[in-house]
């Protein structure tokens, strides 16, 4: 099975509703996020702000912030590959790249 990693811009929760402005695609990509794990998808999350390390270590993730810069994250990887970057993918991308199911159509 596929390795999906999620780079986040600096944020101070992952579920989006903290503070008090709520960031209704980062709930939305939260809630498919745990959808995708709960089906068995290898997801991996890291915060700017919490995992500083996890992107100067990745060659990939390092050279998009060079040349787009934390602005353009959130940064989507597939088993160390950029596939989606500016926006959260979808439960349907999520399903996808880990090989499951067609999510049923809301």
């Amino acid at each position: 099975m596929s390795t999906i990693q999620i780079f986040d811009p600096a944020l101070c929760c992952s579920s989006g509703v903290c503070g008090t402005d709520v960031d209704q695609s980062l709930v939305n990509f939260s809630a498919d996020a745990d959808w995708a794990r709960q089906n068995g998808a290898q997801l991996e999350r890291f915060n700017l702000a919490q995992q500083p390390m996890a992107f100067a270590e990745n060659a990939p993730v390092k050279a998009f912030l060079e040349r787009a810069g934390q602005e353009a994250l959130p940064l989507t990887l597939v088993d160390g590959l950029v596939v989606l970057a500016g926006r959260y993918p979808s439960r349907a991308d999520l399903a996808r790249w880990a090989g499951l199911a067609a999510p049923a159509a809301a």
